[in-house]
This record gives structure tokens, C-alpha cells and sequence, in this order.
């Protein structure tokens, strides 16, 4: 999420109070905010009527970190990322009536986990993991074909763990690792 100027006066919607709520969690989680901040700023948040009602309770608060989640998607067509491309932590892939190729042999992996929400129709999906990457495809959801993937020991310790999650419609998703 890019951080964008606002409108003092602007009605806080759910969007913006659900986001600021988030925001205090980090805060609180990282040991930026003490239990009674916490409490005093979530009231503030859950009372805002206006982005300025909002300002105070979020001032001095660590700046969200822009690449820890995006989403990819197309209604048809092709969707392929592949190559040195950096990983967020949070991956959501959006296709109606496409391909997806997620290859991750050669990502730059950032995070200890890796979550891909996948989102597809009637499309294939096939990901390639790196060779010591641990995969859990548990909370996969399939339609009309399963999954295809076979385990592998990691060669490694400390490789990635990629949680895959969503929901696949009538295709078919096959998750491989590379050879490297």
C-alpha cells in the first residue's frame, strides 16, 4: 500500500479503520507500542470519524514496509513472473480464464515464509519452488483436479517456506522444485 496524501475532512470508511487497526498490531507486535498505548490508540482509531480523527492515533508509527504483499491478476491471458524478481511476503494471483507461472528458482526470497493466495478459475497454475524450499499446500482448495506435488527433502536447512492457499476452479495446479 502507497502511502497517498488525504483529505483531513474525508469520512473514514471500513477500508481505512480495518488498515489503521492493522497498523497499531504491527506496531504493537514489533514492541513500538506499550500495552496502554495500544489500548488508548485503538480507542481513537475505532472512534475516527475523519482521516484527521485517524492522524494522531497513526503519527508516530513505523513506516509500512510497501513490498511485504501484491496482487497480481488478469481477467484472461497469461500471467508469468519469472527470472530475479523479488518475492513479497504475501502474493495474491488473480486469474478468471488464464495461465499462471509463478518460477521462484531464481526470486529474491526476503521472508522465512512466503504466503501465495492463488485465485483461479478455469485455468493451469504451475509453480516452481526453489530446491530447498519447504511447500504446504494444506489450506488449497481444488475444484475439479487436485494438485499435483511431490514433497522433496530439503538438500539445505533454512530454505523458504511457501504456503499456498485459495482456490483453484477447474484446473490444475503443479508445483515442482528446480534442479538448482
Amino acid at each position: 500500500m502507497t502511502p497517498r496524501p488525504e483529505d483531513p475532512a474525508r469520512l473514514v470508511g471500513d477500508d481505512d479503520r480495518d488498515t489503521a487497526v492493522r497498523r497499531l498490531r504491527e506496531a504493537y507486535a514489533k514492541g513500538h507500542l506499550t500495552h496502554e498505548e495500544m489500548g488508548d490508540r485503538l480507542d481513537l482509531v475505532l472512534a475516527a470519524r475523519t482521516q484527521g480523527d485517524l492522524a494522531a492515533p497513526l503519527a508516530s508509527l513505523p513506516e509500512e514496509d510497501a513490498d511485504t504483499s501484491s496482487t497480481i491478476g488478469a481477467l484472461t491471458g497469461r500471467i508469468k513472473r519469472g527470472g530475479p524478481w523479488r518475492v513479497p511476503r504475501t502474493l495474491k494471483v488473480e486469474s478468471a480464464f488464464g495461465k499462471v507461472h509463478l518460477d521462484l528458482s531464481e526470486a529474491i526470497i526476503e521472508h522465512p515464509v512466503v504466503d501465495i493466495e492463488l485465485q483461479v478459475g478455469t485455468g493451469r497454475a504451475k509453480i516452481t519452488v526453489p530446491r530447498d524450499a519447504i511447500v504446504e499446500i494444506d489450506d488449497l482448495h481444488t475444484g475439479l483436479k487436485d494438485a499435483r506435488y511431490t514433497p522433496r527433502r530439503p538438500t539445505r536447512p533454512g530454505g523458504p517456506k511457501i504456503r499456498i492457499t485459495g482456490s483453484m476452479g477447474l484446473g490444475r495446479l503443479k508445483i515442482h522444485h528446480s534442479r538448482r
